[in-house]
């Protein structure tokens, strides 16, 4: 057939109308879990709380239960008062109200002592252990040469138990032939500083002991910190032409607020049951009295007045609380602030 005889085309017509709305999306489809998916989440989420309800909420509330009575773990507990005229071996299991606390600090020579250690060690770590490992971290993370030689060796010590850390600190502080007393030329001499068994010097002595393999601890923590930290922000910081100590002040810090907080928690908890330096040296006596050691002692000693260490083992927790609430409390206050 010739093109001439082929019939035109025609245009589509227009509507003169508006165009129609777009078709809307369909109807969503909810997509349901799976019961496989469910039962590992339940078993990834149920199992942890689990443990923790079991292993420590549980003993927390069973101590401040027992806190308020006088036991000495063997035999029933009672709702009975305790009569103050008996024997506590025939009152042993009875509802004691508050006299363990006022024994505690009214008629325990060592109570006081122990708090005081304790602020003591808490005020160290704050001041002086936590600074010093966020300096080492942000020494390393400066990329300085041979930085993970350096990390390695400021971390040992967190590798190391606190038995061993102690027997360590031993060769270095020992009266006769401790590397401090050799250096400064006393060893074995009358003059020999006993830097363990003199009771205005074991403790600092001591808290030198955790501040080296504390400070390693927070350095890997900060470390952590500073890597998640968005560079854009210290190059943001930098147009600006804040110099390197305002860009970590201003800039850095406050975006590790996560990790502070928990550094913050670490710190307390561990300046806080500290048991095994002071023990390792002179059981916890002479100067080095801990609450910790207290408990222990009342408890699982010769005494074992479980009520009474229980009562201690309160006060140290609420000692714990206290600086984590404060700092808790302040931190979100600035954040509602801004």
């Amino acid at each position: 057939m010739s093109n001439a005889t082929r019939a035109p085309r025609t245009a589509p017509p227009h509507s003169e109308g508006p165009p129609g709305p777009p078709p809307g999306p369909g109807p969503r489809r909810v997509r349901r879990t799976p019961p496989r998916d469910r039962l590992v989440a339940a078993l990834l989420l149920g199992v942890p709380l689990l443990l923790t309800v079991a292993f420590i909420w549980v003993p927390a509330l069973g101590t401040v239960l027992l806190s308020f009575t006088r036991w000495n773990g063997v035999g029933d507990l009672h709702t009975k008062a305790c009569d103050p005229h008996l024997p506590p071996i025939l009152n042993n299991g009875c509802l004691n109200g508050v006299q363990n606390y006022h024994q505690a600090a009214t008629n325990y020579p060592e109570f006081w002592p122990a708090v005081q250690h304790n602020l003591i060690w808490l005020a160290v770590f704050v001041v002086i252990a936590t600074p010093l490992g966020m300096l080492f971290a942000v020494v390393i993370d400066r990329g300085i040469s041979g930085s993970r030689m350096y990390q390695s060796i400021l971390f040992l010590p967190v590798m190391l138990s606190l038995a061993l850390v102690g027997i360590i600190w031993e060769f270095v502080y020992s009266q006769n032939y401790g590397v401090i007393n050799t250096v400064i030329g006393r060893s074995g001499d009358s003059d020999a500083i006993d830097w363990l068994g003199n009771p205005d010097l074991n403790l600092w002595a001591v808290l030198v002991e955790a501040t080296w393999r504390q400070a390693g601890y927070v350095m890997v923590l900060y470390l952590a910190g500073l890597k998640a930290v968005d560079p854009t922000l210290r190059e943001a910081a930098v147009i600006d032409g804040a110099n390197a100590w305002q860009t970590f002040w201003r800039v850095v810090f406050p975006a590790m607020k996560p990790i502070n907080i928990v550094i913050m928690v670490i710190t307390v908890i561990e300046s806080l049951r500290a048991f095994d330096l002071v023990y390792i040296t002179n059981k916890g006596i002479n100067g080095l009295e801990l609450l910790s050691v207290l408990v222990t002692s009342n408890i699982v000693g010769e005494t074992q007045r479980v009520g009474f260490g229980s009562a201690l083992g309160v006060v140290l927790l609420l000692i714990s609380l206290v600086p984590i609430c404060l700092f808790l409390r302040q931190t979100f206050r600035r954040e509602e602030t801004r």
